[in-house]
């Protein structure tokens, strides 16, 4: 593999010690507590699981106490800085949400497709992501958590993941090139770079990485033919066993794909179009005639080998309400687009879904590349989340909050300060 520095070991091998923290070594550091926004400027009509303004709050003799996640993806650094002129639509972001303009966060959730490479990631753009990651001045970088999105794997004949774990490394292994120290993270993790979890108060994350399908051979390069979704059956018995045995928890599961069904343009072939022809087209997602599984170009498509598998979705239908939030990217559209009678937002078997791409202005349609993120408030005390959307360019509308899809978002229980 040319591409890769003399230095790297490969292939990798998960450092399992490291992934236990003794909690002496975590350092239990107040954040900036900032007041909550807690006026809601648009409620939706017919979802009432949706309210105007949070409440059952703990606000006596003072203002409510909030813990802040941001939540980002597909940034796509190399493509946006290759046509865009030298666009860091990482760096960006950052500057943009420590600036005076901007808004405080706690922590931060990167959910994948850094990578802008349309054929396997390389070193360079590794290297290139970990400089722009360097924007940050009042925030480490160990306050972001990573997984990783389908533009992330690695090649089929590679070891699994090396780009991924070399350069991004949410288990601090490399931290020779990825800068990202285990023993710095403010709520460590249990798990290795496939998945892991950690604990915020009374949230527990689940972060499930994409990963390649092996039996998906034809397609974009040697990465495999797969454009939709890709998790491991032990990812999947892990996320199941967590999720029974932790009801007591605010449960947000998060992954790059979304769940079928769940938000815009999730369904089968819902990331194509149709031409005037009757043939299928690049929409969402790029077509290739004859290659990979492009029906479930929108979702997680594969569990365990298997297409279409529907595990996720019979475990919530069966046991409805068992996580609060699943968090997901991946469809690049506009935000008022409801293809398919599904908006960015959607709720389903007890569960709200929210797809948060992206950051990117070139990877896929200029109509769907309005770069963009979410700010997830929640209020020490309060059964009731605040979503805003901050709009990352002016192509779309002003630069800021786009108060029109600011909603509230009823969890199954309240919510506890991590300190």
């Amino acid at each position: 593999m040319a591409q890769k520095d003399a230095r790297y070991r490969a292939p990798l091998v998960s450092n399992a010690n490291g992934d236990q923290l003794d909690p002496n070594d975590h350092s239990r550091r107040h954040f900036l507590i900032a007041l909550a926004a807690l006026g809601v400027t648009t409620a939706t009509s017919g979802m009432p699981w949706l309210g105007r303004t949070p409440k059952n709050a703990k606000p006596v003799g003072g203002p409510a106490k909030t813990f802040r996640v941001w939540v980002f993806s597909d940034a796509h650094v190399a493509r946006d800085k290759k046509f865009g002129n030298g666009r860091e639509s990482l760096a960006d972001a950052l500057r943009q949400s420590e600036s005076a303009s901007g808004f405080d966060w706690d922590i931060a959730l990167n959910l994948g497709d850094i990578s802008g490479d349309v054929g396997l990631p390389k070193d360079s753009e590794g290297e290139e992501i970990v400089r722009q990651f360097g924007a940050l001045k009042k925030h480490r970088r160990e306050q972001i958590y990573d997984l990783s999105g389908n533009h992330d794997r690695s090649g089929l004949d590679e070891p699994q993941a090396w780009w991924w774990r070399k350069w991004i490394d949410p288990a601090g292994e490399h931290t020779e090139f990825s800068q990202v120290e285990a023993n710095r993270r403010p709520f460590p993790i249990d798990g290795t770079w496939e998945r892991y979890s950690f604990r915020a108060g009374n949230l527990l994350f689940l972060m499930m990485s994409d990963i390649n399908e092996p039996t998906q051979k034809v397609g974009r390069g040697t990465l495999g033919g797969n454009p939709g979704g890709v998790v491991s059956g032990e990812t999947f018995r892990w996320w199941k066993r967590m999720v029974e045995e932790n009801p007591s928890s605010i449960i947000v599961s998060a992954h790059h794909y979304m769940l079928k069904n769940t938000t815009v343009a999730s369904g089968e072939w819902e990331g194509m179009r149709r031409n005037e022809k009757g043939e299928w087209d690049s929409w969402c997602h790029g077509y290739y005639e004859g290659k990979g599984t492009p029906q479930g170009a929108s979702y997680l498509y594969w569990v365990d080998g298997k297409r279409d598998s529907a595990a996720f979705e019979r475990f919530l239908g069966a046991m409805p309400g068992r996580i609060d939030l699943w968090l997901g990217a991946h469809t690049h559209t506009s935000p008022d687009d409801a293809y398919g009678g599904k908006s960015h937002i959607e709720r389903r078997w007890g569960t709200t879904f929210v797809n948060v791409a992206g950051l990117t202005a070139y990877m896929g349609e200029p109509a769907n590349c309005i770069p963009r993120s979410w700010l997830l408030t929640l209020t020490d005390g309060s059964d009731e989340l605040k979503a805003q959307c901050y709009m990352h360019t002016s192509n779309y509308a002003p630069q800021g909050w786009y108060p029109k899809f600011d909603r509230v978002i009823k969890l199954s229980k309240p919510f506890k300060l991590p300190w």
